[in-house]
């Protein structure tokens, strides 16, 4: 796709950017249109994900059919199956006549289905079922009915970590994700944090007939620096903002600063590959799990340190030794005489520096240090995550009386999860 047929997709949809990524997502877009492929938009909140759904709908075969857009976030967990495929007269409390659902009304059009994360397991599977086979159930009904739809779906979460959680299925979840198009966040757009600040700007004067606010560069520094988690929602209620609250048109960063809340910009370290989606070291583990794989890291990390410090002493370095404790002394809450790592290593640590000229008798109080005992601390404990897994899910249970639906909430886990354990530790007859 050339560059021209880019810009005139962004003029005609009212999209603003230049950045790399962006025009990556609008030409995948363009191209699968023309097919009736089920496509997955993933991107964070506010940061555009419909307008993509549009562009598809727009450029493909189905532009004359009908285009609905659902929140599945949004609808209550029991009437959402009603929604989408309909319901029979009598089929529930309230259901005083039949009514048509999206599937059924949007015949020949697309349906986008944003927060798709959201769905309930139920849906899921009928949904599944329209995918595959385009068929579907009306609530209360026992006909199946036919539908031709093609399904968009958005997300702002990261559905495998929904499956490994239980929460979504992993059936859905791959055949949904057909053709995956990722919109960038606006913090990652570079230049065109300005642009779409210069056109919300625009917009509101002509709306409020005043004259548009312009920012000096250092200000332009600082609206570009900043992080937006709220994305391009965010930048569109804070040029408004300035829009009608200030009464000097042209602002610096001193008078930008306000509008730019501090407590929204993360100082946080985040997980290696960005958030949403962790690295291979940690895919797979639950918040509990990495909690106990820090401790254990740490623990390790002290004990090899104790170790060194022995080796050292007992090659009769004691000055070395002496001085590699006192580097690391912020790795312990206490290490002085009459500490707990006093009891683990000795006290010989803690002797005086031997003067200048010192002699043999020194080393060999340290050869006498009891140098077998260090590495039983790691020997009698295991590190294993599953040991410990097993062991929170056993007190778990007995706490509750082997009431697995409590011992599961207790884990913080769902019940299926829980089921999963039980079969994979052999634990099924507990």
């Amino acid at each position: 796709m050339t560059t021209q047929e880019i810009q005139s997709i962004k003029l005609r949809f009212g999209i603003i950017g230049n950045a790399s990524a962006l025009n990556y997502a609008i030409q995948v877009a363009a191209q699968v249109a023309p097919t009736d492929m089920t496509v997955l938009i993933t991107g964070e909140s506010g940061s555009g994900k419909e307008s993509f759904s549009k562009i598809i709908h727009a450029l493909s075969p189905r532009k004359h059919g009908q285009f609905i857009a659902i929140n599945c976030g949004a609808i209550p967990e029991g009437t959402i199956d009603s929604e989408l495929f309909g319901h029979e007269k009598g089929s529930f409390t309230g259901a005083n006549e039949a009514r048509k659902g999206y599937f059924e009304v949007t015949n020949g059009g697309t349906i986008f289905l944003d927060e798709i994360g959201e769905m309930p397991l139920g849906t899921q599977a009928r949904l599944l079922r329209v995918l595959e086979n385009g068929e579907f159930i009306r609530v209360g009904s026992s006909k199946v009915q036919k539908t031709d739809v093609r399904v968009v779906a958005a997300t702002n979460v990261n559905l495998l970590d929904r499956v490994q959680a239980g929460t979504f299925r992993e059936d859905l979840y791959y055949r949904l994700n057909t053709v995956p198009i990722t919109v960038p966040p606006l913090r990652e757009r570079g230049e065109d944090i300005y642009l779409l600040f210069r056109k919300f700007a625009s917009d509101s004067a002509e709306r409020y007939r005043t004259r548009p606010i312009t920012l000096l560069p250092d200000a332009v520094q600082a609206l570009t620096r900043f992080r937006f988690p709220g994305n391009i929602r965010q930048l569109k209620n804070i040029a408004e903002q300035i829009s009608v609250l200030e009464t000097d048109r042209e602002l610096d960063a001193r008078r930008l600063a306000p509008y730019l809340p501090q407590e929204q910009t993360s100082r946080l370290p985040m997980l290696l590959g960005g958030a949403g989606a962790p690295d291979s070291a940690t895919a797979g583990y639950s918040e509990r799990d990495l909690l106990y794989k820090i401790l254990f890291d740490m623990r390790r990390d002290m004990t090899d340190l104790k170790k060194m410090v022995l080796e050292l002493a007992t090659g009769q370095r004691p000055h070395e030794a002496q001085e590699l404790l006192r580097q690391n002394s912020h790795l312990f809450s206490n290490t002085g005489p009459g500490s707990t790592f006093e009891a683990s290593v000795g006290p010989e640590y803690f002797l005086p520096p031997a003067p200048t000229g010192y002699n043999s008798e020194p080393a060999a109080r340290y050869d006498e240090a009891p140098v077998e005992d260090i590495p039983h601390e790691t020997e009698d404990e295991t590190l294993s995550l599953d040991v410990k897994e097993k062991e929170m899910i056993l007190k778990a249970l007995k706490k509750h009386n082997n009431k697995r639906k409590y011992a599961a909430h207790d884990l913080g886990i769902s019940e299926r999860t829980l089921y999963r354990k039980l079969k994979q530790y052999d634990l099924e007859q507990v």
